[in-house]
């Protein structure tokens, strides 16, 4: 039996086939994917796929990276939180809670993207996520996601929202923090 310490005590652990990387036999991750080196999978976690983790990225608790999604860099991938398609996490970005980030989506950066966050475009900053209406809202570098739907700001201007009326009877005062966080968004793109 071979333990490694993951930072919480050690657990029995392996080193996995396609990397190397330290992977918790409480983990799952499938031939076909690799952990690099120096990249950890635990908890219950699962790599499914051509996923690969990593650069000293570490994806824990319950989290799953799928498909041919990336996870790289210093980035953390945890709780419920889902990574898939060709989605990329890189940077010092992490990704957690019931977080969903897929598609061609990138979170890069210092970007934390976390709650029920649906990332399917680019997100080099922290998303604006607003909850507490029929679907969560999600604010991205250029997409606004409510639910299962996404469009630009402009798209959102002329989107038929009736069908959820706490969201169309503050419908002037969404559009506006969004229009303020992809003010911000540009901003930090000019640093």
């Amino acid at each position: 039996m071979t333990t490694f310490d993951f930072g919480l005590g050690p657990v029995l652990a392996h080193k996995h086939k396609n990397g190397g990387g330290w992977v918790a036999d409480s983990a799952y991750v499938a031939d076909s994917a690799y952990i690099g080196p120096d990249a950890r999978v635990y908890g219950d976690a699962r790599v499914y796929g051509n996923a690969r983790v990593s650069g000293i990225a570490w994806v824990s608790d319950n989290a799953h990276v799928t498909d041919n999604a990336r996870v790289y860099g210093n980035a953390y991938v945890t709780g419920n939180a889902r990574v898939a398609g060709n989605a990329r996490v890189y940077g010092d970005a992490w990704v957690a809670g019931e977080a969903r980030v897929s598609g061609e989506a990138r979170v890069s950066g210092e970007a934390h993207v976390a709650c029920n966050a649906q990332v399917i475009g680019k997100c080099s900053i922290s998303p604006l996520c607003i909850t507490g209406y029929e679907y969560p809202i999600t604010v991205c570098d250029d997409l606004i996601r409510v639910g299962c739907q996404s469009g630009t700001l402009a798209d959102w201007a002329t989107k038929h929202t009736e069908p959820c009326p706490k969201m169309h009877a503050d419908r002037d005062i969404l559009l506006l923090l969004a229009s303020a966080h992809l003010q911000r968004v540009a901003d930090s793109a000019k640093l």
